[in-house]
């Protein structure tokens, strides 16, 4: 079906007081509005997808904020409020008294189509999680998903809806559910317990389920799914490495423990003793990576994804997205990695190297250097198929028998210090005698400046490349003598500077930013 959508904008703007809402009425982008954002002592904004304004010379006053306040419903213990038969949220900042000193009113929107990129998966009775960053469109999408499995396939759906953001507020839900039954949870702290009465007591087919955070609701979810239930649930987190990586809620994807293999099984592995194995079936078969409304990753086989990534192994995902016509289109592919250096390879020196084992080094990191350097060279499964392996120090301490029969057998062993993209990177262009253009330390220094004066011509921000530490401080030092905000974000090895007009950020206050 092709994407409608409805917002009842009216509700939200009657809540506001009258000079803001005519404000509103004014713009003709308002139906593109996303939040209104009321602080005491600063100016009232309205946000949009391009950009903020601001609705008033005048500072917001306290008077305003009650007056807000006063015309929705009751603030849970979340500091959420809605409207009743809408899908806004209204989210407040309180002192240290309690007291309402900020109001952040969020337009909610009923978008129905805006599965299409995905309908197959949700129609195929399989469990489905939904990652994305803030703001993306999980719960937009998990309510289309809940309307679309109660009227098209007649499921018995329930919503477990902790901050009635999905059905919206009051008793009788939103309309954009279609025939699905929605259970309200008096508090997050009992969002698990209620998980588990809504499939003791209501005998549903598929549970819907918005964001899933702590461990007792990764426990409840896995006992939903032991029952045959079909769920379809959000998780913080922007893709599945990130819950690989999160103790707390890497239990959906079949949890993660450390297994001791004897000497015979770690030889014929060609690996260390101590591996990661995943250790039970993952709660939610499927994981769909939310990149925009058109626009999906899809891990469709969530067991094989795991066990690969944490072999060190790629596991690409299937891409999805509609495109101008409105069809599906799909393809697997490899995330690439970010641009590199400029590199002149010297043929001679890559004669005997062609095959590399990378034992306790991260096969991914290795994977996205050799195609950066654009290198001729494949990694392998065991050492003696290498004419190189590469280990890092804290491996080579161990002297584990797959190093020690590599060494016996001639073959090098290379020792890193750790394994960062940058160590593996300089080791490589080493071998390979490969040399970069230019001094990397002016070419950052200079990208900075660059930065500065787009931010003083006009432009809001600037993003530079990712640098280490040193060089970040020094591109905030430069970003400083122009009087311009600047911060770090992202982490190692993509954590890059972001300049900026003042006020548009936070400034750093100490040297942790770096």
């Amino acid at each position: 079906m092709d994407k409608r959508i409805t917002d009842d904008l009216g509700a939200l703007l009657q809540t506001l007081p009258s000079h803001l809402q005519e404000r509103l009425r004014e713009r003709q982008d308002g139906k593109e509005l996303l939040e209104v954002v009321m602080d005491l002592g600063r100016k009232p904004e309205a946000r949009f997808p391009d950009g903020e304004a601001y609705l008033q010379d005048a500072e917001v006053t306290q008077e305003e904020l009650d007056f807000v306040a006063e015309r929705i419903g009751s603030f849970g213990d979340d500091n959420r409020a809605g409207i009743e038969r809408t899908l806004h949220r209204i989210s407040a900042l309180r002192n240290r008294k309690g007291n309402i000193v900020g109001l952040t009113c969020r337009v909610g929107r009923a978008v129905y189509g805006t599965i299409r990129v995905i309908d197959d998966l949700v129609k195929s009775g399989k469990s489905i999680l939904l990652l994305g960053r803030p703001g993306v469109g999980k719960t937009t999408m998990l309510r289309e998903v809940a309307r679309v499995l109660a009227d098209d396939m007649r499921k018995r759906v329930v919503i477990v809806d902790t901050s009635n953001e999905i059905a919206g507020d009051g008793d009788i839900p939103h309309p954009a559910i279609g025939r699905a039954r929605r259970m309200q949870v008096p508090t997050p702290a009992f969002q698990h317990a209620v998980m588990i009465e809504a499939v003791e007591n209501h005998m549903p087919q598929v549970i819907i389920i918005d964001e899933i955070g702590t461990e007792l609701e990764a426990t409840a979810a896995r006992t939903i799914g032991e029952r045959g239930v079909q769920l379809v649930a959000t998780a913080h987190g922007n893709n599945l490495d990130n819950l690989i990586q999160n103790p707390t809620l890497s239990d959906l994807i079949g949890g993660i423990q450390s297994v001791t293999l004897g000497d015979d099984e770690a030889r014929r592995r060609g690996t260390q003793k101590s591996i990661l194995e995943r250790k039970a079936p993952p709660t939610f078969d499927i994981v769909v990576e939310i990149q925009s409304w058109d626009k999906v990753a899809v891990h469709t086989d969530v067991s094989t994804t795991v066990d690969l990534t944490l072999r060190q192994r790629s596991a690409p995902p299937e891409e999805r997205w509609l495109d101008e016509e409105g069809n599906v289109s799909k393809n697997v592919a490899t995330r690439t990695p970010a641009p590199g250096p400029s590199v002149e390879p010297r043929p001679k020196m890559l004669a005997g190297i062609s095959r590399i084992y990378s034992f306790g080094v991260n096969r991914g990191r290795m994977e996205s250097v050799i195609k950066k350097l654009k290198l001729p060279v494949s990694l392998v499964e065991g050492f003696r198929d290498a004419d190189l392996v590469i280990t890092t120090k804290t491996f080579y301490r161990k002297r584990p028998q797959a190093l020690r029969a590599a060494e016996a057998e001639g073959v090098p062993v290379f020792v890193l210090r750790h394994s960062s993209v940058s160590q593996i990177e300089q080791y490589l262009m080493a071998v390979f005698g490969l040399e970069k253009k230019g001094d990397p330390l002016n070419s950052a220094i200079k990208e900075a400046e660059d930065a500065v004066r787009k931010v003083e011509t006009g432009e809001e921000s600037v993003e530079l490349s990712p640098q280490s530490s040193f060089i970040r401080r020094l591109q905030h030092q430069t970003a400083e003598r122009s009087n311009l905000a600047s911060f770090s974000v992202g982490t190692d090895p993509l954590r890059h500077v972001n300049i900026s007009r003042p006020g548009s950020q936070p400034t750093r206050r100490n040297p942790a930013p770096y």
